[in-house]
């Protein structure tokens, strides 16, 4: 039987002697029972409700994408990052797994990132955007909520000057709003462009766990 503590699971070696199943047997059989995500992480189908369930709601749509990209987060807490970035997408005016999906490329929701040109906390905020927008960026609740209120701007000043208002928000974030102006729209550095690609993934990924 299987154990669901997720302890060695039993067998028999070619003596007939109890031991261990080799580790590449007991990674196989997981892998083959449950979502292999975190690899390292040994899970039986079920055990996961959060991450290996079928379609749900936007806010648990959310945590699950937190849960699968990032383990060092728990459960409560993708729960708690997620229900905080519903309400900000949706005071702002932006669909949730947009808002997710941008969060989620910025710092894999890490409350405590820092990149190497200095950027704070789960929506990489440099510390003078940070205090132009009013944000404590190391606080997850504030930050959430300007990274919403900050691409929301950018959503409505795009829109109706370009076909994508979200692809032209996405640039302005990651690269300025004077790059998008001075190239009339996304601005040809590969970061950026890739940024917005990888954005878009991830926000229909979201979107298929509801």
């Amino acid at each position: 039987m299987l154990f669901l503590c997720g302890c060695s699971l039993p067998t028999f070696d070619n003596a007939g002697t109890h031991g261990v199943a080799p580790a590449s047997l007991r990674r196989a059989l997981n892998t083959a029972l449950s979502w292999p995500g975190p690899y390292a992480a040994d899970a039986l189908i079920g055990a996961r409700p959060l991450e290996d369930g079928g379609p749900v709601l936007a806010q648990l749509a959310i945590a699950r994408s937190i849960l699968r990209t990032n383990p060092r987060i728990a459960p409560i807490g993708a729960l708690q990052l997620a229900g905080t970035t519903l309400r900000a997408a949706l005071a702002s005016g932006l669909p949730p797994e947009f808002l997710a999906a941008t969060l989620m490329q910025e710092s894999a929701y890490d409350p405590h990132a820092l990149s190497s040109a200095g950027a704070i906390g789960i929506a990489q905020f440099m510390p003078g955007t940070a205090s132009d927008n009013g944000v404590n960026p190391n606080d997850p609740h504030s930050a959430i909520h300007g990274a919403a209120t900050l691409l929301a701007s950018y959503v409505r000043a795009y829109r109706g000057t370009y076909a994508d208002p979200y692809s032209i928000a996405l640039a302005a974030y990651n690269a300025g709003p004077g790059a998008v102006d001075r190239y009339g729209g996304i601005p040809p550095y590969p970061e950026t462009q890739a940024y917005v690609e990888i954005i878009y993934e991830r926000w229909a990924r979201i979107a298929g766990y509801e």
